[in-house]
C-alpha cells in the first residue's frame, strides 16, 4: 500500500457502540471501574443505539468470512489492547486498519517495502522487518502510534486508522466499520453496547471450572502416555483435559488444534492463570500447525501428557521457546 507517513494513540474507558448516518462505531466513555466480579465498563449513550441502517447485519456477514488466521489476528489485537488497558475504540481503530491494510493477515510482501498486519515500513522507521512481521510487535507500535494522536477518541474510527497509516487512499478504512463493531462486540465480549450504566463488557474472569479441571489432572499424574488416549489410565495431550474439563462440566474439543480453535476465550499467553491452556506449534503464526497442548497451573509450570514413552507430568516452561502459541486459551468463558 501507498504510504505518505505516520502516527498512532490511547486511552482508559469504555463503550457504546453508536449509529451515526448508517455507520456503527465504539465510542468512548466512562472510565472502568473495579467490581467485586472484575472489570466491569459502564456507558451511557443508550438512546443512540447500537446499530442502524443494516449495520450489524452487515458486520455479522463479513465477520462470518473471517479465516482461522484472521480471527487470531482480531484476538491478539483485544487481548493487547486490554493488557494496555486501551478502551474498545483503540482495538476497533486497529482492526479496521489490520483489515484494509492486510486482510488482518501477518504478510511477508507488500507495496514497495511494506510488511506485516499493518504494512508498516522498516524504511519509515517502523522497526526492523523481522519486528514489523511479528504481531506481537506490529500490534503494540500501532498502539503506540495511535496514543500520540490528540484528536482519535473524537473522531471517526476509520479517520484514526488514517492517521496512523497515512495511506494515500484514506477513505478505505471506512469500509470496516460495520465488520469492526460487530467483532468488538462479539468477539470482545463487549455485551449490550448501547446499555446506561450497565455492564457493556467484563475483562476475562477466572473460569469456574478451572479448580475441579486442575484436581482431575492432577490425579492422572504418572499415568502414560497413548496417542489417541482417552483415559481411564493412559492419555494423549488433549484427551486428557476434554475429560478434565468434561468433570468440571465444560465442553471442549477432542484435539489440540481444534481445542486452541474454539476451546474458550483468548488472553495473552503470559497473563495465564491456573487452568487455562497453553500450546505449541511448529510456526506459531498459523494456528492450523498447532500440535500439543497443556494446562497451566501458575509459577511457571503446566501439566501435560507429553508424547509417546513418557507420563503425565509437571512441567517448567519456557516463555522464550520459539514454539510456544502467543495466546493461551480459558475453556468456560
Amino acid at each position: 500500500m501507498l504510504k505518505i507517513g505516520i502516527a498512532v494513540v490511547a486511552v482508559v474507558a469504555v463503550v457504546a457502540v453508536t449509529v451515526t448516518n448508517g455507520v456503527s462505531t465504539v465510542l468512548k466513555e466512562n472510565t472502568p471501574t473495579e467490581g467485586a466480579a472484575g472489570i466491569r465498563m459502564a456507558s451511557c449513550n443508550a438512546s443512540l443505539g447500537p446499530w442502524g441502517g443494516g449495520g450489524e447485519e452487515k458486520g455479522r456477514r463479513e465477520a462470518e468470512r473471517l479465516t482461522e488466521e484472521q480471527r487470531t489476528t482480531v484476538a491478539n489485537i483485544i487481548s493487547i489492547g486490554r493488557k494496555r488497558e486501551l478502551p474498545p475504540l483503540a482495538w476497533q481503530i486497529a482492526i479496521q486498519a489490520g483489515m484494509t491494510e492486510s486482510g488482518l493477515r501477518s504478510l511477508d510482501y507488500g507495496d514497495r517495502d511494506s510488511l506485516g498486519i499493518f504494512q508498516m515500513r522498516p524504511s519509515m522507521g517502523w522497526g526492523s522487518p523481522e519486528e514489523v512481521t511479528d504481531p506481537e510487535y506490529a500490534i503494540n507500535k500501532f498502539y503506540d502510534v495511535l496514543l500520540k494522536l490528540p484528536d482519535w477518541e473524537e473522531q471517526r474510527p476509520g479517520d484514526s486508522a488514517q492517521d496512523v497509516e497515512r495511506s494515500a487512499f484514506p477513505d478505505r478504512y471506512h469500509n470496516w466499520e460495520a465488520m469492526a463493531a460487530f467483532l468488538i462486540s462479539k468477539e470482545g465480549d463487549v455485551s449490550d453496547p448501547a446499555g446506561c450504566g450497565e455492564s457493556v463488557g467484563d475483562f476475562l474472569l477466572a473460569s469456574n471450572a478451572a479448580g475441579t479441571a486442575i484436581e482431575f489432572t492432577k490425579q492422572q499424574l504418572g499415568e502414560p502416555y497413548l496417542w489417541g488416549g482417552n483415559g481411564p489410565d493412559a492419555w494423549d495431550c488433549s484427551g486428557i483435559l476434554v475429560k478434565a474439563f468434561a468433570a468440571a462440566g465444560v465442553k471442549i474439543p477432542r484435539v489440540a488444534n481444534d481445542q486452541y480453535m474454539s476451546g474458550g476465550a483468548y488472553l495473552p499467553v503470559r497473563e495465564a492463570k491456573a487452568g487455562d491452556l497453553i500450546f505449541w506449534a511448529t510456526n506459531p503464526a498459523n494456528p492450523v500447525t498447532v500440535h500439543h497442548v497443556a494446562m497451566y497451573l501458575g509459577g511457571d509450570e503446566y501439566i501435560h501428557a507429553p508424547q509417546t514413552g513418557d507420563v503425565v507430568k509437571i512441567s517448567k516452561i519456557n516463555w522464550d521457546y520459539h514454539e510456544l502459541m502467543p495466546l493461551a486459551v480459558r475453556p468456560g468463558v
